[in-house]
């Protein structure tokens, strides 16, 4: 009777009912067999020690693409990152027939700077500067150890896994299967652990430098780069992004960049963009913008806050475009996959204008209110922005035949990196890019 009167309060009483409910479906799941046999991929650090590492930079003959990371243009060169392994050097003389003319063997290389044909490149933890002068023939200027954050993994349950400094230096990582016997209150591995410098690369893949940048840059000719880069020079300084800080270089002489003092961003950080003289740096949770006011030591001024999502961002005018998207495999996570038009006149106060659904965008670029998306397997998409109020009423034109991951417009030609290799088009009429031309990615 007692049972009967509990029951009829929980019906009089439909919240405390699905409570009850809930909590009784908690309760039953809690004892379903779970045990059994599961498979799954780990992904372990390759170590190498300093003495290795050194000797392994060099100039090495031309090789095919195979795992593309960041592109990178500077003069009539092109750079493209070969994930872990280096940079493969690209002369783009004629866009309609670039020659794939050597590779710099660079262990544990994800991003590259270029400033006076002197070459930054990460190696692991490590800083390189390298004479690019001869790109066929490049040499080892400076090596700066242990200036970036170290290396860590991701596991499933979403806890870091260090590196051991004491093996060496992480200039990879490893596939391996595991099969084991997993009980119902074991965490059941289900998502690629991924290293801080990989945050941004799902590919990975990633790249970046402003259309405006070398405006502001002092000495010989600065290259430019995509949305994705962790890289960028402005003015006299190097700044570089890890997991949670930045770290500033002087490199008024650029053969011996000096390390400045870190700043600390929080965590989550992916990308950097300069744009006349602020950064705007791209989160898993959002866009900070500090003032080079003081460029030895930027200054955090604003920012704004969206749903955790991969999240690189260019700047053109008053307006910042943020592209945010979903990835469970990486550390950014997430379920938006969206364009966010970000209001920036003021910098302290940024404004969200404007959001746009998209199917899953990855690196962007704009050039005089031509916005061009990446959208991973589907493609690149070209956008006219210049009525933010509009841009999904404005597409030019869909280019579905591709994987596009990263995107540097070069006021006439664009370059397009992605997981099936390397493109390039004609934008001077961007309802109709012109195919110019392809270096496809080894299947070997």
């Amino acid at each position: 009777m007692q049972e009967q009167d509990t029951l009829r309060l929980l019906c009089s009483r439909p919240a405390a009912y699905l409570i009850f409910l809930i909590f009784s479906w908690l309760i039953a799941g809690c004892t379903e067999p779970c045990e059994g046999t599961y498979t799954y991929t780990v992904y372990e650090p390759v170590y190498q020690t300093r003495a290795e590492l050194a000797a392994a930079i060099q100039s090495e003959p031309a090789k095919a693409l195979r795992k593309t990371g960041k592109i990178y243009a500077v003069d009539q060169y092109i750079l493209v990152n070969e994930l872990n392994e280096g940079i493969h050097v690209i002369d783009n003389s004629n866009p309609r027939n670039p020659q794939n003319i050597g590779f710099i063997a660079i262990p544990g290389n994800v991003d590259m700077a270029v400033r006076s044909n002197v070459l930054y490149a990460d190696a692991g933890t490590d800083l390189l500067v390298l004479d690019i002068t001869i790109p066929k023939a490049i040499k080892v200027i400076k090596h700066l150890e242990n200036v970036f954050q170290p290396a860590s993994l991701m596991a499933a349950n979403g806890a870091f896994i260090n590196a051991d400094p004491s093996k060496g230096i992480v200039v990879a990582y490893k596939e391996r299967l595991v099969t084991e016997q997993r009980s119902c209150d074991e965490m059941i591995p289900n998502r690629r652990p991924v290293a801080w410098w990989e945050w941004n690369s799902a590919n990975p893949n990633s790249n970046f430098v402003s259309n405006d940048a070398g405006k502001a840059n002092s000495g010989g000719a600065t290259g430019k780069a995509g949305s994705m880069a962790r890289f960028t020079l402005y003015g006299n300084f190097l700044y570089t992004v890890g997991p949670s800080q930045m770290q500033v270089f002087n490199v008024a002489n650029p053969t011996n960049p000096q390390k400045g003092e870190p700043v600390y961003l929080g965590g989550g950080i992916e990308t950097i963009f300069p744009y006349q003289n602020k950064l705007f740096i791209g989160s898993n949770a959002g866009m900070l913008i500090y003032s080079l006011a003081n460029p030895a030591a930027p200054t955090h001024i604003g920012g704004y806050s969206h749903l955790r999502a991969c999240d690189p961002v260019v700047v053109e005018g008053n307006y910042a475009y943020v592209t945010l998207r979903t990835n469970p495999n990486s550390f950014c996570g997430g379920n938006a996959n969206q364009l966010d038009v970000v209001d920036i006149s003021n910098a302290a106060l940024p404004q969200v204008r404007k959001t746009y659904p998209m199917q899953n965008p990855h690196g962007l670029g704009i050039d005089k209110s031509t916005l061009f998306i990446c959208e991973g397997n589907y493609g690149l998409k070209v956008f006219n922005a210049a009525n933010p109020d509009a841009i999904a009423d404005n597409l030019l034109a869909h280019k579905k035949d591709l994987h596009a991951f990263d995107v540097i417009p070069l006021g006439k030609n664009l370059l397009v990196i992605g997981e099936d290799g390397f493109r390039q088009y004609d934008y001077s009429n961007p309802k109709s890019l012109q195919f110019l031309s392809k270096i496809p990615v080894s299947p070997n």
